[in-house]
């Protein structure tokens, strides 16, 4: 079912499952470190304005994040199916023509991104005193974004065919590579420019053009089965029905992470009403929620891969031994963070936050909602289970249905009855009533559909 190991039996899914997750969740924590650390960084040498500066970009990268994203959990399924298949033609085909349009993609949103920067700094309400740090930042970071692109693209297309591992290496390259040369080129050491705020956008670049690099070389020296080679390349073009495909995949999951981040701004409009003191706690709180989550994402990642491959394989009847792997699997990884963070979530807080007053409310904010990612978790299982046969609709309207539905409005009124306190029990419904319309979903209407490979 990978690329090492073929599925005979629960015990051998166990472990091909556990040798591709581990990589995979090293590789989501790794990706989130390097951000924090950019920031540290930013905030350590250049100060407040600096940090205000880079901060607006984050609701452009996000957008920009929701297209990339979409197009490659489209890329993988359709790589997993054709991997599984034994189909490479069909893998370089699905990898050539979803690289084409991340090219095109790419160029056209740098392109756009560096001539209007200015005009959508103002629409996003830049205030005057960032603005010409601002500028020059996100015009840097939107042209070099086509290389972040194609970096995501084919990270996430070599877990379609089972390796997690050179992800893993890749990331951990791309990382190095801005922790030595951010702070190099913000104070312009070892006789090169002072380049100031745009100095990380450009370490950002360089990084990933590293990472593409060493991609380049290193799947062709290992004679891996998507090395960049002549037979992949000519394969780099636009296709309309793979495309089509790919896009009907790939856009929900835009759509879902749009969503999710708007519903996130509503919360945080509502969260401050309770002062600095609830912000600052809401913060750390989803700090630590983040790193637990990333366990439950990265397996429901996993089983939406070997899910695809059995699918392309012919061999559906694994699925329901994918799903319980998976859940099992939710259930020790996930669970034992749970336990975790219960048992330390004074130290937890303690990281982010020095008052403490504020380290007892965001402990009082934790204990109502760590248990439901357990919920969380299984939801994102079940979805990613039912991608994986081209099923992503539904489950798409199932999420926005909660989050919209349910855990907005519910934030809203159960803080009207209990406070601060009301929006983490908003959250915690919410998570376990996606969980069960997912699940409910998934045994009573996909299970009796007839699964077939689509392409």
């Amino acid at each position: 079912m990978t690329e090492h190991q073929p599925i005979n039996g629960q015990q051998t899914l166990w472990k091909s499952f556990l040798i591709f997750l581990v990589p995979l969740i090293a590789t989501n924590i790794l990706q989130n470190l390097s951000g924090t650390v950019n920031t540290v960084f930013v905030g350590q040498m250049l100060g407040v304005h600096a940090i205000a500066a880079v901060s607006v970009f984050f609701p452009i990268l996000f957008c920009l994040m929701a297209f990339v994203i979409g197009l490659s959990a489209g890329a993988t399924v359709l790589v997993g199916q054709a991997w599984g298949a034994k189909n490479i033609e069909k893998v370089h085909s699905v990898v050539g023509s979803t690289l084409f349009m991340t090219l095109i993609g790419g160029s056209f949103i740098a392109f756009l991104g560096v001539v209007f920067a200015k005009y959508i700094l103002l629409a996003l309400g830049t205030d005057e005193e960032v603005l010409h740090l601002s500028i020059p930042y996100v015009q840097w970071m939107l042209a070099g974004s086509p290389l972040l692109f194609v970096y995501i693209i084919y990270t996430s297309i070599l877990r379609g065919v089972g390796d997690s591992t050179t992800p893993l290496i890749a990331s951990g390259m791309t990382i190095g590579t801005g922790l030595i040369i951010t702070p190099v080129l913000i104070a312009g050491k070892f006789g090169l420019p002072k380049l100031g705020i745009i100095g990380p956008a450009i370490a950002t670049t360089v990084g990933f053009s590293i990472a593409l690099i060493f991609l380049y070389f290193y799947l062709n020296k290992k004679n891996h089965p998507l090395r960049p080679d002549a037979a992949l390349l000519r394969h780099v073009r636009y296709e309309p029905e793979l495309s089509k495909i790919i896009l009907r995949l790939g856009v929900p999951t835009g759509i879902q992470m749009v969503t999710t981040s708007v519903a996130g701004l509503v919360i945080v409009g509502l969260v401050n009403r309770y002062g600095a003191d609830a912000t600052a706690a809401y913060g750390a709180v989803n700090q630590v929620l983040n790193y637990i989550q990333f366990p439950a994402l990265s397996i429901a990642i996993a089983a939406s891969i070997f899910a695809a491959q059995a699918i392309g394989a012919g061999k559906s009847d694994l699925l329901n031994k994918v799903n319980r792997t998976a859940l099992t699997m939710n259930v020790l990884f996930t669970g034992t963070l749970v336990i975790l963070a219960y048992l330390f979530s004074k130290y937890l807080m303690a990281l982010f936050i020095t008052d403490p007053q504020v380290v007892v409310l965001g402990q009082e904010l934790l204990f109502i909602v760590l248990w439901s990612i357990m919920f969380f978790g299984a939801s994102a299982i079940f979805a990613s289970i039912m991608r994986a046969s081209g099923t992503v609709t539904v489950p798409m309207i199932i999420n926005i249905v909660a989050i919209l539905l349910i855990e907005v409005p519910c934030a809203y009124l159960f803080s009207e009855w209990w406070g601060l306190k009301g929006i983490w029990y908003a959250y915690a419904l919410a998570f376990v009533c996606l969980c069960l319309m997912q699940g409910l979903y998934y045994h009573l209407v996909w299970k009796k559909k007839a699964i077939q490979a689509l392409i």
